[in-house]
């Protein structure tokens, strides 16, 4: 579901800029008027009086001002309704830093959230389905197995990534939204918060917690899991995979405000 989600967002974030390139294209370009319209007599000044000024300049004007565009990049709590999207700042907010304990209160919301156990239940049933762990079998027995695995790699994580080492490094783990640009570059951007974060003081930095903490639950894993997955080669692919599904996280994460605006017309 890590992927589903993030694929459906970006996907989404694509189809109003193309509506609007089609509707460009589509629209013909309005004749050029033939006619020049008779330019208005220029109005006569009132006269000044000796020792006067000039009266200052009307500052209304009656043609309407440009319409107000909507704010970018402003996140909404969770992700089509449903996504925990707790850690996403809107773009150009300013924050103060992060508690340890708001830390630890992130990671455990990602982790417990309904729409946890319900995410986690489609992605074991993906597993099993594709019959990814052949040691677990088939049957209700084996998506029990699948579905505890599951849920217990995601804690695992999010206590790491989000909770333990932005405690131990200082760093920031909420994801600061850039809301601006192009597609490619916003996208760049997005993908490269996995390598690159903040600290508590706001500076850049590398994103020891994402990367170590991706592989430390990849290492933590291999002790549940039946001796024929806790090879180093395994423990590799849960690390990279770990970390490959977050670039998709922050992708959506990036690419949401857009859509929430544009396709459900909602501002916050």
């Amino acid at each position: 579901m890590r992927v589903i989600v993030p694929c459906a967002v970006c996907l989404l974030a694509l189809m109003p800029g193309m509506a609007q390139e089609k509707a460009g294209s589509v629209a013909s370009p309005a004749p050029q008027q033939t006619e020049v319209a008779a330019i208005p007599d220029a109005p006569t000044p009132s006269p000044v009086p000796d020792g006067g000024q000039s009266p200052p300049a009307s500052t209304s004007s009656s043609a309407p001002g440009a319409p107000a565009q909507p704010e970018e990049g402003q996140q909404t709590k969770r992700i089509l309704w449903i996504v925990p999207n707790f850690r996403a700042v809107s773009a150009g907010a300013k924050l103060p830093p992060q508690s340890v304990k708001e830390k630890f209160k992130t990671a455990a919301l990602d982790s417990f959230d309904y729409s946890s156990f319900i995410f986690v239940g489609i992605q074991a049933g993906i597993s099993q389905a594709t019959d990814s762990y052949p040691a677990f079998r088939q049957g209700a027995a084996g998506y029990g197995r699948y579905y505890w695995h599951t849920f217990a790699d995601q804690t695992d994580e999010n206590l790491w990534v989000e909770g333990i080492l932005p405690s131990v490094f200082r760093q920031d783990s909420r994801y600061y939204t850039l809301g601006h640009g192009g597609f490619v570059k916003r996208g760049f951007y997005a993908v490269t918060r996995t390598i690159v974060t903040r600290t508590d003081s706001g500076k850049e930095t590398f994103n020891v917690s994402e990367v170590l903490g991706a592989g430390i639950s990849a290492s933590i894993s291999s002790t549940y899991y039946p001796s024929v997955y806790q090879t180093w080669t395994k423990v590799g692919q849960r690390w990279l995979t770990n970390v490959v599904l977050d670039f998709g996280t922050f992708a959506a994460k990036e690419f949401w405000p857009d859509v929430n605006h544009a396709i459900f017309h909602e501002s916050d």
